[in-house]
């Protein structure tokens, strides 16, 4: 049967605009990004497929184009076409925290820092810099390690802090493994930074660690 043979309220696209696209499925967003199916199946079948065949939403957006190419009804102008999606919705969140409202919600800043650090194999350390109203000036990466870890100086992040002028910072680093539970050597280098900060009178508002979909804070964890 046809999507436009089913009830209004189960087709993914008028779903989504009458309860939004939270209330629908991996299955049905894809649908929708796929708009058509192919003979045999419709575009909510195709998409289960795909899922199926990749193992999760996540992992088909993260394939590569030969990858991606190479499951039944996808191909180059999909691969092109989500690549766009994808890049735009980087772009957003950069905006927001540009803008400096995204500090208002912590779940913006979250993802934020998710989309930035998550998929990295190694470990990298990043700041955000905000003015004293807590606006976002810069998001920078600074250190780069393996995956055991990366090499986190003081005195570069202090530099970095008075060339932006900021105010205070947000701390971030990725664990590779995908757990993200605070170390002895995170807490260890967080004290350090933050001793080193506060001779120039900035302050560190938070540390998270990123994990595979989750993050931690240090300020809610009593850290800080």
């Amino acid at each position: 049967m046809a999507i436009t043979d089913w009830p209004a309220d189960e087709r993914p696209r008028e779903k989504l605009l009458q309860r939004g696209p939270a209330a629908l499925s991996d299955a049905e967003l894809l649908a929708i990004f796929l708009r058509t199916g192919i003979v045999g199946k419709t575009a909510v079948d195709l998409a289960r497929e795909l899922l199926d065949e990749h193992g999760s939403l996540r992992t088909l957006l993260e394939a590569d184009q030969k990858q991606f190419c190479q499951s039944k009804g996808l191909g180059t102008a999909k691969y092109a076409q989500l690549q766009a999606t994808l890049e735009m919705s980087r772009r957003h969140l950069d905006e927001r925290m540009r803008r400096g409202d995204a500090l208002a919600n912590p779940q913006d800043t979250r993802r934020f820092l998710s989309a930035k650090l998550r998929d990295y194999q190694h470990e990298v350390f990043a700041c955000l810099f905000l003015d004293n109203h807590h606006r976002v000036i810069r998001f920078e990466e600074l250190f780069v390690g393996t995956i055991d870890g990366a090499s986190v100086h003081p005195r570069e992040v202090v530099k970095r802090a008075l060339h932006h002028n900021a105010a205070a910072v947000i701390l971030a680093h990725n664990h590779p493994s995908g757990i993200a539970e605070p170390s002895q050597a995170d807490q260890h280098i967080t004290q350090r930074l933050r001793d080193a900060l506060n001779l120039i009178d900035i302050r560190i508002l938070d540390h998270f660690v990123v994990g595979d979909g989750e993050l931690t804070s240090f300020a809610e964890r009593g850290l800080l």
